[in-house]
This record gives structure tokens, C-alpha cells and sequence, in this order.
């Protein structure tokens, strides 16, 4: 369920806005994505798991919120970054 230390280095340097970054919005909204994406395929097989059912939706707000924030002061950044996650919006 939750996401291994060399993916999320992965998609910490994918996403970084600059050396060392982990606290853009743009590495916290992947991050989530991911984490997000596993809890899915999680709930195709375990679909009565209602406590990890209620993280992924404060999750789910977590990523929403961040987006808001991102599209609030970059719309180019926050439309480039939904593109590449292949979030809808």
C-alpha cells in the first residue's frame, strides 16, 4: 500500500524544482498521486477496508488543496503538473 523509498526518491527528483526540494507542491502532489494510485488497486481486491477506505480520502482532499494552492499562484505550473500526473481536473 504505501510507496517504497526508492520510488519516492524517484519521484522526488522528477518533480523537484530545485537540488534538495522535497516541499514544493509540485514533489507533495506526486508523492500523493502515487500513494493515491496504490490505495486504488489496493481497494480492487479489498473492497470492505473502510479505515484505509477514510486516508485515501484525506488524502485525496490533501492533493486537492495543494493543487488549489499551486493553481492559485502558478496556473502554468499547475496546469504542467496535472498534465504530467494525468490528474482531470
Amino acid at each position: 500500500m504505501s510507496i517504497t523509498a526508492e520510488r519516492k526518491a524517484e519521484l522526488i527528483t522528477e518533480y523537484a524544482t530545485k537540488e534538495g526540494d522535497t516541499g514544493s507542491p509540485e514533489v507533495q502532489v506526486a508523492v500523493l498521486t502515487e500513494r493515491i494510485n496504490n490505495l486504488t488497486e489496493h481497494f480492487k481486491g479489498h473492497s470492505k477496508d473502510n479505515h484505509s477506505r477514510r486516508g485515501l480520502l484525506k488524502m485525496v482532499a490533501l492533493r486537492r488543496s495543494l493543487l488549489d494552492y499551486l493553481n492559485k499562484k502558478d496556473e502554468k505550473r499547475y496546469k504542467d503538473l496535472i498534465q504530467r500526473l494525468g490528474i482531470r481536473r
